[in-house]
Formats: C-alpha cells, structure tokens, sequence
C-alpha cells in the first residue's frame, strides 16, 4: 500500500466507471456514451460508428462549478480524488476544486470538507489523455456516506470530455467559482459524474479493494435514482456489516454498453482492464460480468454485426483473468444472467451464452464463481428472469433483482 500513500479505493458509484457502494467509476469519451444508462434492450440501429445519437450537453461550459455527488463503501481520515482527462482533445483546465460529506441535495457538510490541492497548488492543468491526482485531503468520512466533489472550470469549454453517464445519481452544476458553498443557488441537475474518475480512502494496512467489471448490468442501469441500489452497492454494505471484510471496499467499474472484444461505450474491456482494474489503488479482486452485449449484436436476428464466438469470447475471458493474475489480483467471474425476450436475444445466442456459463463454473483459469444466473432466474423457465427480478425489458435486472445478484456472493471469497 506504500505506492499509494496508504491510500485505497472505497468504492466507486461516481465517475469514469464506480457506481454507488465504492468511490470510482469507469469514464469514456462523451462521443460514445449514448444518453441510455445501458445496454440497450432493443437493437441497436446501427453499429457505434454510425447513427449516433445527438451529442448529450457538454458540462465543460466555461466559469462553471461542477458538484458531482459519489457514493463510497468504507470509511477513514483522508480522502483524495482522481480527475480524469484521459479521453480530452483538449487540456482541462481545473481552477479549484473542493471536497465534503454531502447533507443531501446540492449542499455540503463544510465541517467536514476542505480544498483539494495539487502538489500543494489550488489549480491543476490535466493534458489530453492523462489524469491527476489530489493530495491527500485530511476529511474524515463516515463509511456508506455520499461525498460531494466540487470543481470549477474556468475558462474553457471541452469538446471532448471525459465522463461517465446514466449515474444513477443526481449531481449539479452552477455558473461561477462556488466550489466552497454550503448550498448552490439554483444549481442545474445533471446525471453524470465528468471529470470524476474516483476517490480514494486512507484505510489500514489489511485495506483492499474488490474491482466490479463488467457492462450495464454492473453498472446499474435502470436502478432507482440516487439509492445506491446496484449490485455492486449491495456487495459493499455486506462486506462493510461484516468484520472480517470490513476494510474492503468496492468499485463499480461498470460501462452501459461495455462488450469484451469490441468498442462500444467506450473501450472494449480488454482494452480498458488495466486502466479500471489493474492501474487502481489497492486491488486485490476483481468480479468479472462481462460478454451478454458480445453475444446480443453478434447473433441479433434483427441486424448482426460483429460477429464473436463463444471460443472468442472465452479467449477473452481468459486474458482478462491472465493479466490479472500477473498482477496477483484473484479473478471471480460472474454467469450471465438470463435474457430471453431482450430486443436483441437469439436462440443462437442463448447457446453462446450457455457455453460461457458452463466455462465460467468449470474452468480451472479463474480463482472462483460468482451464479448470478441462479441467483435471477425463474427456477421453472432457468433462460429466463423471475419476473419480480425482471426490470420489464427481459435483459436488466429490478432493483429485487440487484439486490439479489448481490446477496448471493459468498463472503468468504474476500477472506480466503
């Protein structure tokens, strides 16, 4: 933990990529991420090259403060946030940024709160592709608390931003240096966490961190607004009400969208895996559930395009686990969950996705397995989502049905 100034991941419900329970989230260029939180659950109407849908608003707007609302597992004495301009044309310019417990809505605890500095200056210039780190700031945040991240862009407007949307949580945006303010006046709502890659928790020595990879799925789509309702938060506040995982946080490093071997949202997840995995602070496990979007466009009897097989799909498998390994992270993957009736499901794709479910609890490759399949499906119609666990499009869970997925993780993996 010495590399990272004793510093370890809490979880990510924010930006770039970690959702609610942890304090990181996977961005990608603003060009690629539709406005759909996810996945989508009818077929696209074309591959992400063309059609794209009008670009969302851009919130690199000049002499604006952006207050971006983050989620984190566990708790401790110091914080520091990671800024992400990694997918910027252009640099980004950060004129203050500050950090607090949040008291709900746009307004900030300022007893617990300070500014975040850089190499002890109040401002920051991130080049086009990199990102930067604050200083450790000393707030103590309570474990499960909501954190506000306040920063303030200056002079320019971004036309490539690094973000991460479909948030499931309400941040704001407000005109002009107000980075410090209890309360914004008047703030605009916004549903994504630009600029904000994660945060990062001072923990003990025995601290670690669990890596939740993986699509939409992961990454939460269609859960309740601001209740932290995914997956991966169920995970977090079962490993925090256990003492013997207390000091592990999580990080939902989930991508609406996200495909193993083919851009989509944002990179592949071969391409993105040491930058969201391997790269973070305090890593020892990752949870992989990822290939449901793979399987849906290359077998969608409505338009087929980049067409992956199963061995494909596997062989990616297989390096993600491989990389992981050479890094001394243990790999559990995670069944995917069923999607008969989605817009883009096949019977030649349930058979691609039966084939990885049988590789996933028999291969010897990975450390362990995660049954989400079981832990959703109606045990009557197995292909299929119980129907309380079922969001309605036949391809993302309920909230019941997070809820579910994160219940049936076995504890005693992180103990091992």
């Amino acid at each position: 933990m010495a590399a990272n100034n004793g510093l370890a991941p809490a979880r990510v419900v924010a930006p770039p990529a970690v959702a609610p329970p942890a304090n990181s989230a996977a961005p990608v260029p603003l060009s690629t991420q539709t406005p759909a939180p996810s996945a989508p659950p009818v077929p696209a109407p074309a591959p992400p090259s063309a059609n794209r849908p009008p670009r969302p608003p851009v919130y690199g707007t000049a002499d604006t403060t952006l207050r971006e609302i983050v989620h984190i597992s566990i708790g401790g004495p110091a914080v520091r946030v990671v800024f992400t301009n990694e997918f910027g044309t252009e640099p980004l310019t950060i004129g203050a940024a500050h950090i607090g417990v949040s008291q709900g809505g746009s307004t900030v605890n300022l007893v617990s709160a300070a500014g975040l500095t850089f190499s002890g200056r109040t401002a920051v210039t991130i080049p086009p592709g990199a990102l930067m780190v604050s200083d450790p700031a000393e707030v103590k945040v309570p474990a499960g608390s909501d954190l506000a991240i306040s920063l303030f862009l200056p002079t320019q407007s971004i036309p490539q931003l690094s973000q991460h949307g479909g948030a499931d949580q309400t941040s704001y945006t407000a005109p002009g240096n107000v980075v410090g303010a209890k309360t914004l006046d008047n703030p605009t709502e916004i549903r994504s966490w630009p600029f904000v890659k994660g945060v990062d928790v001072k923990v003990p020595a025995q601290g670690a961190a669990v890596v939740a990879f993986g699509d939409s799925i992961t990454d939460g789509a269609f859960a309740a607004l601001n209740q932290n309702a995914r997956w991966p938060d169920e995970l977090a506040r079962r490993l925090l009400a256990n003492p013997k995982t207390a000091d592990i946080g999580v990080l939902n490093e989930g991508i609406g969208g996200n495909r193993i071997l083919h851009d989509n949202t944002g990179p592949s997840a071969l391409a993105r895996f040491d930058r969201d995995v391997i790269a973070q602070a305090g890593v020892k496990y990752v949870i992989i559930l990822e290939a449901i979007n793979d399987i849906g466009h290359a077998y969608d009897t409505h338009r087929v395009y980049d067409v992956v097989s199963a061995d494909d799909l596997i062989a990616g498998y297989a390096q993600m686990a491989e990389r992981a390994h050479m890094h001394g992270i243990k790999v559990y993957m995670a069944t995917l969950t069923p999607y008969t009736g989605a817009g883009y499901m096949s019977p030649a794709g349930e058979e691609v996705r039966v084939a990885l479910n049988k590789w996933i609890r028999t291969t010897s490759q990975i450390d362990g397995y995660i049954d989400f399949e079981k832990a959703t499906a109606d045990p009557a119609h197995p292909d299929t989502f119980l129907p309380a666990y079922d969001h309605g499009d036949h391809l993302h869970p309920s909230d019941p049905g997070y809820k579910a997925m994160g219940d049936a993780i076995d504890l005693s993996l992180f103990t091992k």
